[in-house]
């Protein structure tokens, strides 16, 4: 995946909204989890201030006295954390035995009656406590004495219970984001799976699979579908106008010309041989021009149309073979077919004809005696291949020829369509033509697939 990748775009930023929300919700989670300690612990303190109110007594002699201390044993431990204190209007004070020689510094209020105070107060060794006070009225030889007692607990607890859990917390969270960016990620791929279709789709349409888009996608994804196929359909009426156009333009200049040719044989008749030549110089590459044209427009193959084709080759070998056979040049050769009945190629038979007879043509020109045609599987699929014991062409001629389309012979004979037709052919249905010495000395021409799955064995 690169920078501009939507599947990487997708899954990054759903990678950073799982972050965002589970740091969020981490924070979050803390601290209510310390205000729920917190709250816990205000509820235990405010028990245990009830135990100390109902363990005080006043002596007749207005001494205050705790007849029964609350029972957490951490009160008689010094320094424990949890501490107690009662006191009056007159200096008098008591305090639990945890708070050894220190005392609470109670802030300045008046709770009154009945009223609970909540404060946080710096305590022994500048630890933060938490301390929860209340204001008792007590009658005493007929007059009221006000006593105020407090109880408060070290939040040194609370902050080691908070960071505990936020530890806790953060290795449940990592696993869970994990989780959430596996699954996130299987539903980019998901939700991105229309799109890959789409790209095969296209793809079946390049190589001649098919013609369309297939319409069974989402609903989100059909109206590209649609728009998709329509400029396709309005695309292959316009090849189809242009080439009827192509081959009403060619027929037309067939009859200008054959007209040329015939005044041309008048000349050479009455001795303008100089001039009859020049003419017919002209008549043969106008010729040349437009046979090739109407090669291409009568090209009507499967590759271009989006339609399924397959076509024997070794029938069509054996028909091709018999026409040279009854030429002058074929009757002195002798043809050799090594394809087996069941190979076919994914071809128009119009169109395969047009390619093997151009090659069985120009090959049998140049052989001396032996033209062979084989088929057979190569390193991409199928391949057929043309040889002759002729005199072959030069490495560096084959790269000419194959550079510029001209024809394989330079000799004017034959239907002078050359190689352009062929590779025209061929680089509709996705195949290539190979030029090369053959075993036989002359030159090999091969026709291959340029993919796999390009051969059908047809089971009869």
């Amino acid at each position: 995946m690169t920078r501009h990748s939507l599947r990487l775009r997708l899954i990054a930023g759903g990678a950073a909204a799982i972050l965002i929300a589970l740091s969020v919700a981490g924070v979050a989670l803390t601290i209510l989890f310390e205000r729920h300690v917190t709250r816990t612990i205000a509820d235990d303190l405010e028990v245990s201030l009830k135990q100390l109110l109902a363990g005080i007594e006043v002596g007749a002699d207005g001494r205050l006295a705790v007849a029964r201390s609350p029972t957490d044993p951490r009160f008689a431990e010094p320094l424990s954390g949890l501490y107690w204190q009662v006191g009056d209007d007159h200096d008098q004070l008591l305090r639990s035995r945890s708070l050894w020689d220190d005392r609470l510094t109670v802030p300045i209020d008046q709770p009154g009656p009945g009223e609970v105070h909540h404060h946080d107060i710096a305590g022994p060794a500048g630890a933060r406590l938490s301390i929860v006070e209340r204001q008792v009225v007590l009658t005493v030889a007929g007059k009221p004495m006000p006593i105020r007692a407090a109880v408060a607990v070290d939040l040194a607890r609370v902050t080691a219970a908070g960071r505990a859990f936020a530890r806790d917390l953060v290795i449940a969270l990592g696993i869970l984001g994990v989780a959430l960016a596996i699954a996130t990620s299987v539903q980019v791929m998901l939700g991105l799976q229309p799109l890959r279709a789409l790209r095969r789709g296209i793809a079946d349409i390049r190589s001649g699979r098919s013609r369309m888009l297939p319409q069974a996608v989402p609903d989100e994804v059909l109206p590209l579908v649609e728009e998709v196929n329509a400029l396709l359909d309005a695309q292959a009426r316009e090849i189809e106008r242009s080439r009827d156009r192509a081959a009403d333009l060619a027929h037309g200049l067939k009859t200008p010309l054959a007209a040329l040719a015939a005044d041309a044989a008048g000349l050479r008749e009455r001795g303008e041989d100089k001039l009859a030549r020049d003419i017919e110089a002209v008549v043969s590459a106008m010729s040349r021009h437009v046979d090739r044209e109407l090669a291409r427009a009568r090209l009507r193959g499967a590759a271009r149309r989006g339609e399924s084709a397959s076509v024997e080759i070794a029938p069509l070998v054996r028909s091709l073979v018999t026409i040279q056979s009854r030429t002058p040049a074929g009757r002195r050769i002798d043809f050799e077919t090594r394809i087996a009945d069941s190979v076919a190629g994914p071809f128009d038979r119009a169109d395969l004809a047009e390619v093997l007879g151009n090659l069985l043509d120009n090959a049998t020109r140049h052989a001396h005696a032996r033209v062979r045609i084989s088929a057979g599987i190569a390193t991409h699929g199928l391949c057929v291949v043309i040889e002759d014991d002729g005199e072959g062409i030069d490495e560096a001629a084959r790269a000419t020829v194959l550079a510029r389309g001209i024809r394989l012979d330079q000799r004017g004979e034959g239907a002078g369509l050359g190689l352009a037709i062929v590779q025209d052919v061929l680089d509709a249905y996705g195949w290539t033509l190979q030029l090369s010495r053959s075993e036989l000395g002359g030159l090999k021409a091969s026709c291959c697939a340029a993919a796999v799955g390009s051969v059908i064995q047809n089971d009869r």
